[in-house]
């Protein structure tokens, strides 16, 4: 009986102990809506993980010929929408690809006053769907995130897109896949 008596004061004690701890814990202040005002919300690309495959901005980040595209797709505001869900094909054009564009063009494009002439350029380089390498037909025309199309050429093993960027690479992620390309893609001439 006297072991019943010690299991049960030990256990209150516990108890009393837990429930204290429980009601003395320190709670952050409740946010203001003025300061859940000025915090801007996170998107898809500030998720934390390290074990899944990287998404197609987490890929492009990580590779050192891609520094120029990282910067014009944070210019651009692109960031959370190519960490989203997919899927997504993305053409995506090394740091030399740029430095083939004409002396300044890419320092005015990442201004703010040209953002949405960054956008439509960088949407021509995003399908939205999966073309895996053996899927780009020779001949064979995308529609592109921005409304318009790129045209598949293949010709000795080369995959070239409108006759002027060849892929050079592939790489999976898990909302899509990205075609290293040698060439900035630039959408027509507006009709």
């Amino acid at each position: 009986m006297k072991t019943t008596q010690h299991a049960s004061v030990l256990l209150s004690l516990a108890l009393a102990l837990v429930l204290g701890a429980c009601s003395r814990q320190e709670t952050a202040p409740a946010a203001t809506a003025d300061s859940a005002a000025a915090a801007p919300a996170a998107g898809q690309s500030a998720v934390a993980d390290n074990d899944s495959q990287k998404d197609i901005v987490k890929v492009a980040v990580s590779s050192p010929a891609h520094t120029t595209l990282v910067a014009a797709v944070q210019a651009a505001g692109l960031v959370d929408v190519l960490a989203n869900t997919g899927p997504f094909t993305v053409f995506a054009p090394t740091n030399a690809a740029f430095d083939k564009l004409p002396t300044g063009t890419v320092a005015n494009l990442v201004k703010p006053a040209n953002k949405e002439t960054l956008r439509d350029i960088l949407q021509y380089h995003v399908a939205v769907a999966v073309y895996k390498p053996d899927m780009l037909k020779d001949g064979m025309t995308l529609n592109m995130a921005n409304g318009d199309n790129v045209k598949i050429t293949v010709k000795d093993g080369k995959t070239i897109l409108n006759g002027t960027a060849t892929i050079v690479g592939t790489v999976t992620a898990a909302n899509g896949i990205i075609h290293v390309i040698d060439t900035v893609l630039l959408p027509p001439a507006a009709k």
